[in-house]
C-alpha cells in the first residue's frame, strides 16, 4: 500500500518536473503571453493589453526601425513595457515635441 502510494507520488512529481521544463523552454525560447502596461503605444497597443511575444526572431534578425520590443520596466521589474524602435545606434532622433519652435536632437 505504502509502496503503491510512493510510486504514484514519484510518478506525479516526475511528470510535473518534465512538463515544467518543457513549459519553461517554450516560454523562454519560443515566446509567451505578456501584459503590456503604459499608454505610450496607444492606439496600437492599449494599456493592459495582452499580447503574444515571440523570441525566435531576435536570434535570426536584427532589430529594425518600426519594430515593437517588449522589455522589463526599470522602475517595476514585475511589469513589461512595449516600445516601438524609432532609432538605432548612430541615428539622430528628435527629442522635442513636434510643436516646439526650437528642435532638440540626440544621437542614439
Amino acid at each position: 500500500m505504502l509502496r503503491n502510494a510512493l510510486g504514484k507520488t514519484f510518478r506525479f512529481v516526475g511528470y510535473t518536473v518534465q512538463y515544467g521544463c518543457i513549459a519553461h523552454c517554450a516560454f523562454e525560447y519560443l515566446g509567451g503571453i505578456v501584459v503590456c502596461s503604459g499608454p505610450s503605444m496607444e492606439p496600437t497597443i492599449q494599456n493592459s493589453d495582452i499580447v503574444f511575444s515571440e523570441n525566435l526572431s531576435r536570434h535570426f534578425y536584427c532589430i529594425r526601425k518600426g519594430d515593437i520590443v517588449i522589455v522589463k520596466s526599470p522602475n517595476d521589474p514585475k511589469s513589461n513595457i512595449c516600445k516601438r524602435v524609432i532609432g538605432l545606434e548612430g541615428d539622430k532622433v528628435c527629442t522635442s515635441n513636434p510643436s516646439d519652435f526650437l528642435k532638440s536632437h540626440s544621437y542614439v
